[in-house]
């Protein structure tokens, strides 16, 4: 792992970043990171709220890593605001943790909260996975209060590298909202008081302060590693007078694809190569939320400058959208085909997951039952052998797949709220029917593991193999309706001999049970 003070003097394009790395490949594997969670006071849009940190940072630290390299973060939690929970997790979005079910950071389902005053080492290599990831609380609603921050794994051998030539740690670009309340306090209907990007944001009414600045090199191409990590909206990207080429979706490589704007839900991760081939100066960044459409004073914005342009905010341009982003056209690029046999009976296991939202007791339900997590992590009931697949907590909510089969979701939409977001852990999924369509491709669907359900008359559909044994969470990524209810697990394998726990894994438990 490179450590961040590291990270932070580094310049130049990945090919530097991963000669250096591959260069002391020994002592980079030996590297541990530590990441302290704390609370402060914070002003992203200069008003002063408390928040969680990393590090002392708010969104947290850049985690960057090459292909095949070990990560070992210990995670030291001072937690002391009983308000933002003091106990705590740390997932890793995106990462599979094949072999590895136990360093997933899912509260319940595969380890118990870290208690304040406690540490826990993650400790898994993701040895096939490269491309853009982010790393979050996994309890309650502690992410959104700001445990989160970017990780990318960087590829040597990219497929596409002759297609840019800049990709570091400066042309990544965070998305998150901001509340100038607790977490616990934001109403149902509450759109964020501001957007920040990078870090930064203005609000209605507020000062004007700095923004955030992704600088380019007029002539040059970069990889813009655009990653959501909002709790609630979803968003339209822009950059006014350019387009770009996605190549990436939830580091997942595609094949290069033309457009001029993304819309990016909770969770999703794209790259996109941005050509710097316009007149030098100032260029909005636009991040258009789903629920408002206001750029006024630099909201919901930030600046693409070019060297040698005045440092002022840039003008208004007219840049309508015309090409924008549709999930259909994105194709995978490696091993391209969906699992399974193509068409309606192609799969092993098909399931359909219904979400409704019930008034009588304020929860989401997905096939009649609402998630609560249980007292007891999923993967420690396995564990045990004491219970049948059937007993598995929490009831209802837990679904039990063979191993090394193909599983088709299919995920109706038309819940409140709008499109949600699901994200599964230990996977990337084929999108055979993607929202907003209703034709499959089973030829050659996107791969990722974060997709929209869409709206009444929608009916996504996904494939996945259960080729990674352990529990896994299936949820809806806007936080709040996860801690509704919107979710399940999956068990695979329920019988593989390879899933262990060690006494240092289970040491959170007894110190989250001594908590009063």
């Amino acid at each position: 792992m490179i450590p961040i003070q590291e990270q932070a003097v580094m310049t130049g394009n990945f090919r530097s970043l991963s000669t250096l790395c591959l260069a002391f490949v020994s002592s980079c594997l030996a590297l541990n990171t530590q990441l302290v969670i704390s609370n402060a006071k914070v002003a992203p849009d200069d008003f002063v709220n408390d928040a969680i940190v990393v590090n002392g940072n708010y969104p947290g630290p850049v985690l960057t890593a090459v292909k095949g390299e070990r990560f070992q973060i210990n995670v030291t939690n001072v937690l002391v605001d009983g308000s933002m929970n003091r106990s705590t997790s740390i997932h890793w979005h995106g990462i599979k943790q094949h072999s590895s079910n136990e360093m997933d950071g899912a509260v319940m389902v595969t380890q118990c909260p870290i208690a304040s005053g406690h540490s826990f080492m993650y400790d898994f290599t993701p040895a096939n996975q490269s491309g853009t990831f982010w790393y979050h609380s996994h309890f309650a609603l502690q992410y959104c209060q700001g445990l989160r921050g970017p990780m990318v794994i960087y590829d040597p051998l990219d497929p596409h590298l002759d297609m840019y030539d800049v990709d570091d740690i400066s042309t990544i670009l965070t998305i998150l909202d901001w509340y100038h309340v607790n977490a616990y306090d934001v109403p149902a209907s509450a759109t964020p008081d501001a957007i920040l990007i990078n870090g930064r944001g203005r609000y209605e009414g507020g000062p004007p302060v700095p923004l955030s600045v992704l600088s380019v090199v007029q002539g040059k191409r970069y990889r813009i590693r655009l990653i959501n990590m909002a709790c609630k909206p979803s968003f339209v990207f822009s950059i006014d007078g350019h387009t770009f080429t996605v190549i990436e979706a939830d580091s997942e490589n595609t094949l290069p694809l033309a457009v001029d704007s993304i819309q990016i839900l909770a969770g999703q991760r794209y790259s996109l190569i941005l050509n710097a081939n316009q007149t030098v100066d100032n260029y909005w960044i636009r991040t258009n939320p789903n629920y408002i459409t206001t750029f006024a004073g630099g909201q919901n914005s930030a600046i693409l400058r070019y060297e040698g342009a005045s440092q002022r905010d840039p003008i208004h341009r007219d840049w309508p959208s015309s090409n924008p982003l549709s999930e259909p056209n994105l194709h995978a690029l490696e091993s391209p085909a969906a699992p399974g046999l193509p068409g309606a009976s192609g799969a092993d296991v098909s399931l359909n997951l219904v979400s409704v939202w019930d008034d009588n007791i304020r929860r989401f339900l997905i096939n009649g039952y609402s998630y609560t997590p249980p007292t007891t992590p999923v993967l420690w009931q396995i564990l045990t052998g004491q219970l049948t697949a059937s007993q598995l907590q929490p009831y209802g909510s837990v679904y039990t797949l063979p191993p090394n089969k193909t599983i088709e979701l299919s995920i109706p939409g038309g819940q409140p709220e709008g499109q949600h977001p699901f994200h599964l852990h230990g996977h990337a999924f084929s999108v055979v029917r993607s929202a907003g369509s209703d034709t499959y491709n089973y030829h050659n669907p996107v791969r990722r593991d974060t997709t929209s359900n869409g709206v009444a008359g929608d009916n996504v559909t996904i494939r996945f193999r259960t080729d990674n044994s352990g529990p896994w969470l299936f949820h809806c990524h806007i936080d709040w309706h996860l801690q509704l209810g919107m979710a399940v697990v999956f068990v695979e394998d329920i019988d593989d001999t390879s899933l262990s726990i060690t006494s240092a894994q289970k040491q959170p438990c007894p110190n989250y049970d001594d908590l009063s």
